[in-house]
Order: C-alpha cells, then structure tokens, then sequence
C-alpha cells in the first residue's frame, strides 16, 4: 500500500463528489425539454447524489472487509429501477397536454435513460473512491475524468443522421390528398387551408441507407420521435382545433423511405434537416434485420 493513504471519510467524499458532478454534468436541458424546470433539476441531482454516495460507501465496507453492508446495493437498483417507473408516469401524465405527441417508445426510452444514469453516477463514484483508497489524490483525479468521459460516451446514442440522409422534399397536392413527393399524407377539405399549407409547410424525405435504418424507421414510435423532434425546435402552427396542421411521418411502402411533413414556425429547411437528424434513435426501434439474414444464410449453408 502507498505512504500516503487516504482514510475512509476522505475516500467516500472523493467518491461522492465525483459521482455527483458527473450525474449534475449529465444533466442539461436540450430540444426534449426534460427535465427543464427547477424541482426536475433538485431532484434529479439529489438521487445523484444518493447513487454516488452508495457507490463511495462500497469501498471502504469491501475494505474493512464488511461484505454484508455491500448487500445494500441491491437495495439501490430496486429504488433505480422504481425512478424509471416515476420519469414514466411522469411523462405519460405531461403527454396527454402535448399538442404533438412524443409517443410510447420515447417516453419508455427517456426513463430508461433515466435509470442508467443513476448506474453510471454509482460506477463512476465506486471506481474514484477505489482509485484514492488505493493510490492517492491524484489518481482519484484521473480516474474521475477517464469516468466521467465514459459516461458521457454511453449516454450519447444514435441519431438518425447516423443511419438515414435527410434531404428536401416538396408538398403536393393530388387533388385533396396532402404529399410529399409521392407520399400520401392526409385529406385536407379546404382549399384555403390547402394554399396555406403549401405556402408556409415544409416537407424532407429521410432515405434510410440500409436494410437496418429501412427497419427502425418503419416503427411507428421513431417516426413519432422525428416529428416531435422537429415540432419542439421548429415550433408547430398545430393547435387544438388545426388538425391540418399535425405534423406526420409517413412511409412510402415500396422504397421504406418517410416523408415528414409539418407546419413550422420558423420556416427553414436547413434547420429542419437539422433537427430530423438530431432526433435519437430508440432503443425500442433499433433493429438489424442485416444481421438476421447473414445467420439464415449461414444455417442454411450448413444444411446443405
């Protein structure tokens, strides 16, 4: 063991401040806008906290050797796996006021993400307070800025500008059927709110640039993502009593190529690019249908 050795009080504070740094640096209001209001941030913080503390509390108890008090981190996944089902509720009561509907499959991956967070602050504390227990200061140091950059990576998923090109797209009408490009939308009656749209409406196709990204952006749940996504940066002129002006995803059933239509307020292509790109691809619409077909091939190989 190193001369300098740091006791136990000054371990768990090492790790507690580290864990809480990274859980308060992950935690930034962005186009989903959630958390993104004071009590969100307390709380949110403070079960950081708490995780952080469970995971420094951990060194010093393996240690001692107290292997029993280790028990308690049981405990503490029940009570993680429990916030995921609050940010759930949460997000289903605040869906039913959304004009714009973020959808299931995004709620779901919103608390997952939630959940794991707390995980990654635990980890984060635990290795910190392992490094100063056994090397000192100055490797708690680096080895709480190596974990805090490994959260960051596993906290920043796919984007949709990873698996599909995004480019422009026009609004047509086929008598009174909306479309972009040759892409049925929806029926509009009138003929003044057919002008308007093709007057302030915006249109982009996303190409999926493989059998994979034709997969997940089949789901419904990730096309409902895209629109939100591209509702919450743009704005939206939907209003309760504008059904018209919904913004919607729909898929051309020969290519798997989707068209986005929506009624923006700021109308700018670009940035509309921008945003579809942004949006995340949920876990619940990755799919890899590629690599099923490699395996059938294989097993049929073997057959034969």
């Amino acid at each position: 063991m190193p001369g300098f050795q740091l006791d136990y009080l000054k371990v768990i504070l090492i790790g507690v401040l580290a864990g809480t740094a990274t859980r308060i640096n992950l935690l930034r209001i962005d186009y989903r806008q959630y958390p993104g209001y004071p009590h969100g941030y307390l709380a949110h913080a403070a079960l950081g906290f708490i995780a952080s503390a469970l995971g420094a509390v951990a060194v010093p108890a393996i240690a001692k050797p107290d292997y029993v008090a280790v028990t308690f981190l049981a405990l503490a996944a029940q009570q993680f796996r429990e916030i995921r089902n609050i940010e759930r509720r949460t997000l289903e009561s605040l869906e039913k006021t959304e004009l714009v509907k973020r959808g299931m499959d995004y709620i779901e991956g919103i608390a997952r993400t939630f959940e794991a967070r707390n995980y990654l602050v635990m980890g984060t504390s635990f290795v910190t307070a392992l490094a100063a227990h056994l090397s000192g200061l100055p490797a708690a140091g680096v080895t709480a800025f190596l974990a805090l950059l490994a959260s960051r990576y596993f906290m920043s998923g796919g984007v949709i500008g990873d698996i599909c090109d995004v480019v422009p797209a026009r609004l047509n009408f086929e008598y009174a059927i909306l479309k972009v490009n040759e892409i049925g939308i929806i029926n509009i009656g009138l003929k003044s709110m057919r002008e308007k749209i093709l007057r302030d409406g915006l249109a982009v196709m996303i190409k999926p640039r493989d059998g994979n990204a034709r997969a997940t952006v089949h789901d419904i749940g990730q096309r409902m993502a895209i629109a939100f996504t591209a509702s919450v940066i743009l704005g939206t002129k939907k209003d309760i009593d504008i059904a018209e002006f919904t913004p919607i995803a729909r898929k051309n059933p020969d290519t798997g190529e989707v068209g986005l239509y929506i009624m923006p307020v700021e109308k700018d292509i670009e940035k509309l690019i921008a945003a579809v790109k942004l949006t995340p691809v949920l876990e619940s619409a990755r799919s890899k249908p590629l690599n099923a077909v490699s395996n059938v091939k294989a097993v049929e190989e073997k057959v034969v």
